[in-house]
């Protein structure tokens, strides 16, 4: 359509309400209503303040507001899903803004796991015009048995911040709801939005791989602004919290109306709140938000700071999507950021006004980190963003899907199937693959099926499968999702016969995945030795005089990209870039590059040197913490068979060092290295390890294999561990092949232990590696050094023990 005449698509009504504000409608919004009228898909990306939320619903207002007037009830006509429910009411009570000032017959609600129970019936029998929930409240709906004549109606569908979700189970269970919802209403169009995407055909592929899917781009807006801080004109050699810039980032807070202040972890969360408010002499009111906090402690955080009542808020990944808080006008990001696309997503948070640029501020907490923070810088100037993969489809969340279908009508096999592969995830899904979910579904697979309660799904005279009866689908209905928090498990000191004594503290699952028994590692300040996990409780002795080999670990969660890491190898090899960085960083390249290598963007560096009694090996692939963990696991298994003594290793998502008994310096390199280490040796740690276990659980309460909570009870983590351990046991005895078991190892692979991503560094590196034999540790060592001083110092005593041992560690670096 000609841009000229796009402003002739606004109704009157439409056109005086945003002349009555001082605003003209965009271009890129008018688009949308283009698109609308045409009945195309499409995918709005637009920055932060650009009105892209308005635009994705102005068309679906704009035809409310045109219809005839009904003779009967109606259907829901859009259904808005965010990946927040916080996000999705903030969304309701800005729409009824507009919906309000033009006089608009339009009902708008919100449906999130909040909605109280009265509300939620009522919005079955009499539905909004305009529905706004979440991916889980979208999934519950589809179960439901009425959902047909809910949503016969349906004509869009808007999927906000469409990038979170896409490339995740919450977004392979939704588009599974989306192929269900076009089938219930063909007519229906489906709008994707989003501020921060490197690949749009991904996404578009993601929304609906059958149909195209229109691209409408909004204005760039002004680039932000984003600096670094340099505290005190330094930067530590080693450190994940960013501590030694509180007393400045404080100072910062007191001169900004609102500051968001972004970390990674929820660690660092409580670590940064706590610091803050030793500092706070001035009464500032300063909240904390992350995931851990009680949902209701986070609604009052997220409702001072609409009424811009907070100077600051600590804060994780949960207010990454935000809410459209105006007075926010600058976010501060405490250490690496690990992605471009996360931080355009955070920097977005503040200045919610198109015509201005965000202010944003990084505070490396380490060396590294410095790199990796002006790496980050240049990628948001040149809005590279980081990209993620095409994926296929889990077939845990399928089988879920399997059941919610059964669960609201009967269904026929192939017609159900040929839903299915219109879903962009599931789009070259196996008849194989495809008919062993059902059979798990209606029997629990060959080694489950004797058992009648994993018997969900029959098959009916007519041929059509369906739920077997009212409580297999209230059971459903109450473990709807794709998400599994994490459970925690007892630590507790073993008895000489090997029995759980005294409990010292409860860890989440994750962090024993990579021990074995008999490995050691630090908890409370101590050091332990791994007896065994049973059930749900870790067994443990006291290791006093050993050396720690899986250090804990308080860093990010976050790997740092593949393309940000990219990124930091040219800049390094690069010295020309060196000149934008501080004087410390500069002189601390200039010292590694005299006294061992700089490698160059597609090579990798591995240092070998004695320090005291050991003998150490440090590799430097700057591929993040999960592969890096990996490889050295798969690494100290190979040194263990040639009899080098391995005895422990400390990662970082820069580098990674092993220390063992002999020397390191005439090995094999290329053999060491080779890509068979994902073969074998990988399958064999695996099937010894824990994560195998913990996959498996989370993949078992996806599928619904196990569920965790039922009618008039709730299992707690450690009931469900406990159920899980034992299906897993009987499953890889007597079905090794079993569909959860595949769900399972494929998780552990992608998520646990990153192999892809050590297949693609193993092949980079093949035939380049960088080997300095050295006197002593390099200026590249030292931090690595000081993780495991840290690691190692119990209790408040870490500081002092490592700044006195870091003097030493930096005088022989440079010596």
């Amino acid at each position: 359509m000609d841009g000229a005449a796009l402003p002739s698509l606004l109704p009157k009504r439409f056109a005086d309400w945003f002349a009555a504000r001082g605003w003209a409608a965009r271009t890129h919004q008018l688009e949308m209503v283009a698109k609308a009228r045409e009945g195309r898909h499409a995918l709005l990306i637009a920055p932060t303040g650009g009105g892209k939320t308005l635009a994705g619903f102005l068309p679906s207002l704009v035809e409310l507001s045109e219809r005839p007037p009904a003779n009967g009830p109606r259907g829901i006509h859009t259904l808005y899903i965010s990946p927040l429910k916080a996000l999705a009411v903030d969304v309701e009570r800005n729409l009824l803004t507009p919906v309000v000032e033009m006089g608009l017959d339009i009902v708008v609600e919100s449906r999130t796991g909040d909605t109280g129970a009265a509300r939620k019936q009522r919005q079955k029998v009499r539905p909004p015009d305009m529905l706004l929930t979440t991916p889980e409240q979208l999934a519950l709906l589809c179960a439901w048995e009425g959902a047909r004549g809910l949503f016969e109606d349906l004509r869009c569908v808007i999927l906000d911040e469409v990038h979170t979700l896409w490339p995740t189970k919450r977004g392979d269970l939704l588009a599974l709801d989306l192929a269900r919802l076009q089938r219930f209403a063909p007519n229906l169009r489906r709008i994707g939005l989003s501020a921060t995407v490197d690949d749009p055909n991904l996404i578009r592929e993601w929304m609906s791989p059958g149909a195209e899917v229109d691209l409408v781009r909004g204005p760039p807006g002004p680039a932000p602004v984003v600096n670094t801080l340099v505290s005190e004109g330094r930067v530590p050699w080693a450190g994940h919290t960013a501590e030694h810039a509180m007393e400045e980032v404080y100072e910062i807070i007191k001169r900004q109306r609102t500051t968001l202040i972004f970390v990674n972890t929820r660690f660092q969360a409580e670590f940064a709140f706590q610091r803050l408010w030793e500092l706070n002499e001035d009464g500032l009111p300063i909240a904390l938000h992350h995931g851990s906090l009680a949902a209701e402690q986070r609604r009052k955080v997220e409702a001072a700071m609409a009424r811009g009542q907070l100077k600051a808020v600590v804060c994780t990944s949960t207010l990454d999507l935000g809410i459209d808080w105006g007075d926010v006008d600058l976010v501060i990001q405490l250490a690496a950021p690990k992605g471009a696309a996360r931080m355009v997503q955070r920097i977005g948070r503040a200045n919610h006004r198109l015509d201005e640029p965000s202010q944003a501020l990084f505070v490396p907490a380490n060396r590294f980190e410095m790199l990796e923070c002006q790496a980050a810088i240049e990628a948001i100037a040149e809005n590279s963003l980081d990209t993620e993969q095409r994926r296929a489809g889990a077939l845990d969340v399928l089988a879920q899907h399997v059941m919610g279908c059964a669960c609201s009508e009967p269904f026929d096999l192939v017609a159900l199937y040929d839903e299915i592969r219109s879903a962009g995830p599931y789009r070259d899904l196996a008849w194989e693959d495809y008919e062993a979910v059902v059979d798990f579904v209606s029997t629990g697979g060959y080694a489950l099926k004797t058992y009648d309660r994993f018997r969900r799904i029959v098959q009916g005279p007519d041929g059509l499968w369906r739920a077997r009866n009212a409580d297999t689908v209230r059971r459903h209905r109450m473990n709807v999702g794709a998400i599994v928090s994490p459970a925690t498990l007892n630590v507790r000191i073993a008895s000489r016969r090997g029995q759980a004594g005294r409990k010292i503290g409860e860890v989440e699952e994750g962090y024993l995945e990579m021990l074995d028994p008999g490995d050691t590692f630090i908890f409370a300040g101590q050091v332990w030795r791994l007896v065994a996990v049973t059930g749900v409780d870790v067994l443990v002795q006291a290791a006093p005089n050993a050396n720690a080999k899986m250090p804990s670990w308080g860093g990010s969660k976050f790997a740092i990209s593949t393309f940000l890491a990219g990124k930091v190898r040219r800049m390094m090899s690069d010295e020309s870039a060196w000149t934008v960085l501080p004087a410390d960083v500069r002189e601390w390249l200039e010292a590694q590059r005299d006294r061992s290598v700089i490698p160059a963007p597609d090579e990798m560096l591995l240092e070998t040197f004695p320090h005291g009694k050991r003998h150490f090996m440090v590799v430097y692939p700057f591929d993040g913490r999960h592969a890096h963990t990996t490889l050295a696991m798969l690494l100290t298994r190979r040194l263990d068979r040639l009899d080098i003594g391995p005895l422990g290793f400390v990662c970082n998502d820069y580098a990674m060092a092993i220390w063992a008994l002999k020397p390191m310096d005439g090995l094999d390199l290329d053999a060491l290295f080779a890509e068979d280490m994902l073969g074998d040796d990988l399958e064999a740690w695996m099937d010894e390890s824990f994560m195998m276990k913990r996959s498996f659980k989370a993949c078992a309460l996806i599928s619904g294999l196990i569920e965790r909570r039922m009618p008039g009870a709730e299992k707690s983590g450690r009931q469900v561990t406990f159920s899980t351990d034992l299906i897993y046991d009987v499953l890889r005895r007597h079905q090794p092949d079993h569909l959860m078991l595949r769900c399972a190892r494929e998780d552990a692979a992608t998520n646990l232990i990153d192999v892809a991503r050590v297949g693609r560094l193993l092949s980079r590196i093949k035939g380049k590696i960088r080997h300095a034999t050295l006197p002593h540790l390099s200026p590249f060592a030292v931090p690595m050094f000081m993780e495991i001083g840290r690691e190692r110092a119990p209790g408040g005593a870490a500081d002092m023990m490592l700044a006195e041992a870091a003097e030493d560690l930096i005088a022989e670096a440079m010596s």
